[in-house]
């Protein structure tokens, strides 16, 4: 009877074959990369998180008067930061929406931040400013690039939910699964920044 065995197996093997080449694991791949790609986004948003604290005491020591800012800097960190997220939230308007408001919030505020620096020579030619400036760009570029991987994950792992021959398997095996929420444009990227390069008012004689 031993000798029948391997015969058997060519029939799960061709089965096994067959269900691969219709797609089968096309849908959890994608749904894996679409996962790794959001923790890469939040590792980039974790790393410039990590980066303001220390701009913002460099900045503090020359720019004094611009205290809103800074503190409004401070204040959106933390609430971009106390924001939870998980491998769930990308399928969760909500949660998404809310996650996604928090860092174009900080974002913003930031951008305020970089203009002091253009107000203040001092601050401007300050070794631990510059580096920390260079490093909080380049962190901006990685999130953009991040986000953009993202994004084409998120793109073919929804047009496989939609699509013959992986929709069969999005509406059987794999009915559980939600399509995954891009990254938007925040309605700030639309209008160009005002910048003002007046120079600081001089303080007041008491």
């Amino acid at each position: 009877m031993t000798g029948f065995r391997p015969l058997l197996l060519v029939p799960v093997l061709l089965i096994a074959a067959a269900l691969a080449g219709c797609g089968i694991n096309t849908i959890p791949t994608k749904d894996e990369a679409v996962k790794n790609a959001w923790g890469n986004v939040q590792n980039q948003y974790q790393r410039r998180a990590d980066l303001i604290p220390n701009l913002v005491a460099t900045e503090k020591g020359y720019a004094a008067q611009e205290k809103d800012v800074l503190v409004a800097v401070t204040q959106a960190r933390a609430s971009a930061t106390q924001v939870k997220v998980d491998a769930s939230t990308i399928t969760d308007p909500a949660k998404f929406a809310q996650y996604q408001a928090a860092q174009d919030n900080l974002t913003g505020v930031l951008g305020r931040l970089m203009v002091i620096q253009e107000q203040y020579p001092d601050l401007k030619s300050n070794a631990n400013f510059l580096a920390l400036q260079s490093q909080l760009e380049g962190t901006e570029n990685r999130i953009s690039v991040a986000r953009t991987d993202y994004n084409e994950a998120v793109q073919s792992y929804n047009t496989s939910l939609r699509t013959f021959p992986t929709s069969i398997w999005a509406a059987t095996f794999y009915s559980g699964q939600k399509p995954a929420l891009p990254f938007q444009a925040a309605a700030a990227a639309q209008t160009a920044p005002s910048v003002n390069f007046d120079p600081p008012a001089a303080p007041k004689v008491q």
